[in-house]
């Protein structure tokens, strides 16, 4: 026997030296594509800026317009790295917890409850800052986490991908309704709001970036902590719990963390759509499904997906713009219709 070991393991040590080299070029090419974004998005927009405009807003001045714009930019850029990252984050935790391939808080309904709630502190409470609509957006995600989780696990069969998907998009219509019932009437309401229904980064300033990193620096760790647990649940519940899993635990407090990403990204960029279910499926073809490689490299594709998409929207309709929301629609809901063909052809 232990003459045949080295033979058999010679394979497994081939393949795990492919993996970590792939492993590695992606998450280096990941980096060097969003420095390079992240560059261009305090480059691009409505106003044509030189070199020395650039190193002047990155340096703080606003003496000229167009330093100022570069400026304004600066906050911009860190909010769609921020939020792309979250969201993308949150996608991979709520596949990995519901062994869904199709969940995204946009698809579960969970970006749309915390627009709601957002909509309901606003319109009947008089919510005014942006740590009140944080914490507001973060009960409304939950609340609504919940509820399309108890929908699909109603009837015979349990809470199946499938039941997810379709509670999640039922819900995500009713919230959309309500929101729009409660904002017809109230003409300040729906002006301040109806751009960020939309999902963009455009009004990004430092305060606000600052009011919500806490929340999304505290979903990250609890997503990245979760990281082995998952990996486990993929197994199925009856084996987790059998190799020493604390399977309802342990789906709790990933989800509990994909919620507080969403809620928070939600709260101060509006219900951006689609970076959830794009970014983790393409990333497992570079590394693999191991959710301690999955989760921080997504984090890294999330953030790159929505800055270049905000940058696109900047570019194709100067001097305006179209809201980063729109864009990662545009690519998403192709990439969504394949998926689900995919998954009823394995069905089949």
């Amino acid at each position: 026997m232990s003459v045949l070991t080295p033979t058999h393991s010679a394979p497994s040590h081939a393949r795990a030296r492919r993996w970590g080299r792939r492993r590695a070029l992606g998450v280096a090419a990941l980096v060097i594509v969003l420095i390079i974004a992240a560059i261009l998005s305090v480059t691009f927009g409505a106003r044509d800026v030189t070199t020395a405009d650039v190193w002047a807003g990155l340096t703080g001045s606003t003496d000229t317009a167009s330093a100022a714009a570069v400026a304004k930019r600066v906050p911009r850029t860190l909010l769609a790295i921020l939020v792309g990252a979250a969201l993308a984050v949150s996608g991979a935790v709520l596949q990995g917890a519901t062994r869904n391939p199709l969940a995204d808080p946009q698809i579960l309904g969970i970006n749309g409850g915390a627009g709601l709630a957002i909509v309901v502190g606003i319109a009947f409470f008089g919510l005014g800052s942006a740590t009140s609509y944080i914490w507001v957006g973060l009960i409304g995600a939950g609340g609504a986490a919940v509820m399309v989780y108890a929908i699909g696990s109603l009837g015979r069969g349990g809470a199946t991908p499938l039941r997810l998907a379709l509670a999640g998009a039922v819900s995500a219509v009713a919230f959309s309704s309500l929101t729009s019932a409660i904002l017809l009437p109230r003409i300040n309401v729906m002006n301040d709001f109806r751009f960020w229904q939309i999902g963009g980064v455009g009004g990004a300033t430092f305060d606000t970036i600052l009011q919500v990193l806490p929340f999304l620096v505290a979903g990250l760790v609890i997503c990245l902590a979760s990281a082995s647990t998952l990996n486990t649940l993929a197994l199925g519940d009856e084996l987790a719990a059998g190799l020493g899993a604390r399977v309802r635990t342990g789906r709790l407090v990933s989800t509990a963390g994909a919620v507080i990403l969403c809620g928070a990204a939600t709260a101060v960029a509006g219900p951006i759509g689609f970076v959830g279910l794009v970014v983790p499926h393409m990333l497992r073809l570079v590394v693999g499904v191991d959710h301690r490689w999955l989760l921080p490299v997504s984090a890294l594709g999330g953030a790159v997906l929505l800055t270049l998409g905000d940058i696109l929207g900047r570019v194709v309709a100067r001097p305006g713009e179209i809201e980063v929301g729109i864009v990662t629609a545009l690519v998403g809901a192709p990439f969504f219709i394949a998926l689900v063909r995919r998954q009823r052809m394995r069905a089949l």
